[in-house]
């Protein structure tokens, strides 16, 4: 399917899902460190869903499928947020339907991001040149369709602190973990938080109800190995991020909308 080409009817939607779940990515590779964004900034498909329904289906007698959903991302990731908000509006619309189970992994888009912090703004310009006026009017649109206001003031750097804090986040619940993604990303994408303060992760914990998270953060080698077995594991076979594999098998990839994850909980359930 090529850039912008519109999906709108159920076949279509079918057909590029069945693609990208059997698709498997060849590289073996992260993200040049030039490319911040996902590099489905600019090849991502324009659906139209107005002949496009999903008929909520009663649970079995025999209870509830589980859906397990592995989301690898980096929490500077603008289409990692967008995809976020897809993911959920999917969970809350279907949670009559099935239980879920969702772990995030990290993915670093630029390993060689500053710890100390640069201007965001800045240095998106001399990442993107010309293309960030571009980048930036595309990202404000999309975030509006959400409800968000997209704001590139403040710091961006280093995104290791925060995917320590998610891993260690993990141990103490998924869902103190999915809700401390929600937390750093809100606050990166749309507050000017910077991704690798320590207030602002410590901060982010708590309102969670993450517990430890200044003392683990004090030692910059608590978590570090995990993250890097992650990063193993989860991020050498995949060129972009947000990534999603369904119940081990099924991929996705891109800022989806909900519709798109409705339509994938379908095939891995059945």
């Amino acid at each position: 399917m090529g850039v912008g080409r519109l999906v709108d009817n159920e076949a279509q939607i079918n057909a590029f899902l069945e693609m990208q779940m059997q698709m498997k990515t060849q590289m073996n590779v992260y993200i040049p460190s030039n490319q911040i964004f996902s590099t489905s900034l600019f090849n991502s498909t324009t659906f139209n869903y107005r002949n496009f329904k999903i008929m909520a289906q009663s649970a079995s007698n025999a209870g509830k499928k589980l859906i397990k959903i592995d989301v690898t991302s980096d929490s500077v990731c603008p289409w990692c947020f967008v995809g976020k908000k897809g993911l959920d509006k999917a969970v809350a619309l279907s949670k009559d339907q099935y239980d879920f189970e969702i772990k995030w992994h990290p993915f670093l888009l630029d390993p060689s991001a500053p710890k100390e912090g640069v201007n965001k703004k800045d240095h998106y310009k001399n990442k993107f040149g010309s293309r960030a006026d571009q980048i930036h009017a595309r990202m404000t649109q999309v975030f509006k369709g959400h409800g968000l206001d997209y704001d590139l003031s403040g710091l961006t750097g280093s995104s290791l602190d925060s995917h320590r804090l998610i891993l260690f986040a993990g141990k103490q619940g998924l869902d103190k973990q999915h809700n401390l993604v929600e937390e750093l990303m809100n606050g990166y994408f749309t507050q000017g938080k910077f991704i690798d303060d320590k207030e602002f992760l410590v901060e982010s914990a708590r309102k969670v109800g993450l517990e430890g998270a200044a003392e683990f953060l004090q030692d910059p080698n608590n978590g570090l190995q995990e993250v890097n077995e992650e990063l193993g594991k989860y991020a050498t076979n995949i060129s972009g991020v947000p990534h999603y594999v369904i119940n081990g098998k099924h991929q996705l990839s891109g800022g989806q909308p909900a519709e798109v994850f409705l339509r994938a909980f379908q095939v891995a359930a059945n």
